[in-house]
């Protein structure tokens, strides 16, 4: 499509995709949605971005980001069936973090049918200069039928300028164009070096921590008191847009200065396989990773103030429980690695000041015998807080278990590190021991299945 025309789109669920081509020094950019009456939001709740990434409605969704070997999307998903009969207009933006469009490559927008895949329309957008913000396209009523019109109109105000513009309330004052990069959160020790180890054999195990310790198994077989009842949520805020993402120079960052204190906070863990394997082999005395039917379970080790320890994890239905001890829930088991569903587990930051520690890792339950060839994003998302994500290094070992991020409690405040080293098991020992013997938490395992 060029730029000012428009096509008949089908009143279904869309997925719209933001991309364009990564390398040194591109920035990176985030896609975002508002829902317009009038060309003005409603409130706030009309905002669908990374911080805020699901309509009220269920009608605009935020599902993330992909690596596709140098190719970036960032895509939404739109169902037009389920916007509100009051919207006009559902806008389609994009925000460069780091940087202007005129440093990002082949920026396009493609809207796909989110069932069959096929593509609906597609806009390329050309000569970027300084902007820091574009509306790339929108959606538009039209005599009862939608129409997607291709829009190209940048700002040199960045996203905070572009939301106020329809009428977002944001609670950081806006800044100059072209924006700067954001400042890393303060630094912290490097990253602990990988392990490895020779080839696993061992199945994978479930826990039975030593007496006096309470077995971490489903929550109703844990003799934990009621807890009291969860404090009230916060009054309604602004819309905040920051974000931290954590690297190997900048690895740790406090919940609280990110305003994460309260609620509830999501960490999700989502994936790709960039290529089809299926088993180790060796090539020219090479071993190469082979994935099939490939199946990561998101898993915690947890320790209390009290003493009590525990582990979360889908093998022996150890879920947790989220309003009684251990404060962390196991939503599921998924085997796609999709964003936005993908593996998650639930931790209640109003009994913060009950953990000691918390170690989120993940392991291959089956479909694999390394993370090799995998493209994995950690997000932890706060209630009342900036969300913080990182991407795992590309892993070189014959790894089946990676520590994530490590949560310890420093004086009441939760610290945020990342870890994303993967270890390798000893013969005879279980991902879970390997874990559980590199970070000290001195659990007795023994085996078990899903």
């Amino acid at each position: 499509m060029s730029k000012g025309s428009n096509t008949p789109v089908p009143t279904a669920a869309l997925r719209v995709e933001l991309g364009w081509r990564s390398g040194p020094g591109v920035p990176d950019a985030d896609a975002s949605a508002l829902l317009l009456v009038g060309g003005k939001v409603r409130s706030d709740g009309d905002f669908v971005f990374y911080n805020q990434p699901a309509h009220s409605s269920g009608a605009v969704r935020h599902e993330g980001k992909r690596d596709g070997g140098g190719q970036i999307v960032d895509s939404l998903l739109v169902d037009l069936a389920r916007v509100e009969p009051a919207i006009e207009t559902v806008v389609l933006a994009a925000s460069a973090d780091g940087g202007n469009f005129g440093q990002i490559p082949d920026l396009y927008i493609e809207v796909r049918d989110a069932a069959q895949g096929g593509v609906v329309a597609r806009f390329d957008s050309t000569g970027a200069s300084v902007e820091t913000a574009f509306v790339l396209g929108e959606f538009y009523r039209r005599q009862g039928a939608w129409k997607f019109r291709a829009v190209g109109q940048g700002y040199s105000s960045g996203l905070e300028g572009l939301a106020t513009d329809f009428g977002i309330t944001v609670d950081e004052p806006q800044q100059a164009a072209p924006a700067a990069a954001p400042a890393p959160p303060p630094a912290a020790p490097p990253v602990a070096p990988t392990v490895t180890m020779p080839p696993p054999v061992a199945p994978p195990a479930a826990v039975q921590p030593p007496p006096p310790v309470a077995p971490p198994a489903a929550a109703a077989q844990q003799p934990w008191p009621p807890a009291p009842s969860a404090p009230s949520a916060p009054p309604a805020q602004p819309v905040s847009l920051s974000k931290v993402t954590l690297t190997k120079a900048a690895p740790s960052v406090s919940l609280a200065k990110q305003g994460g204190t309260s609620g509830s906070m999501r960490v999700n863990l989502n994936w790709q396989v960039r290529k089809q394997f299926s088993g180790w082999g060796s090539k020219r005395g090479r071993a190469v990773a082979m994935h099939r039917d490939l199946d990561l379970d998101l898993c915690a080790l947890y320790e209390l103030t009290d003493g009590r320890k525990g582990v979360i994890q889908a093998l022996g239905n150890a879920f947790g429980a989220l309003h009684q001890p251990p404060y962390i829930h196991l939503d599921g088991d998924d085997r796609t690695g999709a964003v936005e569903s993908g593996e998650n587990l639930t931790v209640n930051l109003d009994h913060k000041q009950d953990f000691r520690r918390i170690l989120v890792f993940v392991t291959i339950y089956e479909g694999a015998r390394s993370f090799a060839d995998l493209h994995a994003t950690v997000t932890l998302q706060p209630q009342y807080g900036a969300p913080i994500d990182f991407s795992l290094d590309e892993c070189t070992v014959p790894s089946t278990v990676c520590a994530l991020a490590l949560i310890t409690n420093n004086g009441g405040d939760l610290i945020v590190q990342r870890e994303a080293r993967y270890l390798v098991p000893e013969r005879g020992v279980s991902p879970q021991r390997t874990i559980d013997h590199a970070y000290g938490w001195g659990m007795n395992w023994s085996p078990g299945r899903k």
